[in-house]
């Protein structure tokens, strides 16, 4: 069993609180009400926090927001995604061209995370914060899986059959042929379903009421649920219309692995095969372009 850590987590929550609310700062009450922390060991985190830099306090409302050293922390971690210094001009271009929102979602061992939105807003893209986690679980994140080893595609749908309580082979199939579709035309498709529904619901009522332990509980419901609906796209009918959810393309820096990847979302109605494969072909031309920029700074071959 992981080790966990309660009061790590602690900390991590009002991190978390503080990033899915970048322009409010928030006193003592008001985070301990949200976070449903003792008063006591809440102020004590918070000023350990700020003696660090980590948040500041107001002088006259003692409210707290972000610190300087979250910045510094920030920008090192932007260090090692180069990508999203290229990518918000691409983006934002071909969501004026488009007419839909984009974002872009990187991956750890355990997790996607949502790394930055560009575009239009919907009530899916307002109950997303930056820095909100799903599972790295079957069928989430599967742009990423597509392009994986053998064995962390293998660790990929096992995780999904634990998650439901033992091996489905039906499921397990049927997630198969997903990677392999996605791989085979270099770009994932998703469809809207019940199970985004709930989680966007689940999402705006825990953003009001801020519960870290709640908030890992809802993605993973959520991954699971969407494991009994169609989530996938695999075969496009260029004259057929989908109620598509996501369409995500990898970028790639050097290695076979993608760095991150970009996703399209926003669509209010229907669109067309053909309208599907018009917007990948896009965002791949952008993709390219903002790995082929990166791949020369690395080589220190760009000069501006």
């Amino acid at each position: 069993m992981a080790l966990f850590s309660q009061p790590t987590a602690r900390a991590l929550a009002i991190l978390d609180l503080l990033m899915a609310n970048p322009h409010q700062a928030f006193g003592l009450t008001e985070m301990t009400r949200r976070l449903k922390l003792n008063k006591a060991t809440c102020h004590a985190i918070l000023t350990t926090m700020a003696n660090y830099g980590f948040l500041v306090q107001h002088p006259r409302t003692k409210a707290y927001r972000l610190g300087p050293s979250i910045i510094a922390a920030g920008n090192a971690a932007f260090a090692q995604f180069p990508v999203l210094e290229y990518a918000r001009p691409e983006l934002e271009a071909l969501q004026d061209e488009l007419g839909i929102g984009f974002a872009v979602t990187g991956r750890s061992k355990a997790h996607m995370v949502l790394l930055a939105l560009y575009g239009r807003a919907t009530p899916l893209i307002d109950s997303f914060q930056l820095g909100l986690r799903l599972p790295n679980t079957a069928p989430v994140a599967a742009c990423f899986t597509a392009w994986s080893p053998a064995k962390h595609l293998e660790a990929w749908l096992t995780r999904a059959h634990e998650s439901r309580g033992g091996y489905n082979e039906r499921l397990d199939q049927r997630l198969r042929v997903s990677v392999i579709a996605i791989r085979a035309r270099g770009y994932e498709v998703t469809l809207k379903t019940r199970s985004e529904e709930v989680l966007t619901e689940d999402l705006t009522r825990i953003h009001e009421n801020w519960n870290l332990k709640e908030l890992e509980e809802v993605t993973h419901r959520y991954q699971r649920d969407i494991c009994d609906e169609q989530f996938h796209l695999d075969r496009i009918d260029p004259k057929a219309r989908y109620n598509v959810s996501t369409l995500s393309v990898p970028v790639f820096v050097e290695k076979q692995l993608p760095v991150m990847c970009f996703t399209a979302g926003s669509f209010d109605n229907p669109v067309t095969g053909a309208q599907i494969e018009h917007i990948a072909t896009r965002m791949k031309e952008s993709a390219d372009r903002i790995a082929e920029r990166a791949s020369a700074v690395q080589l220190g071959e760009f000069t501006e």
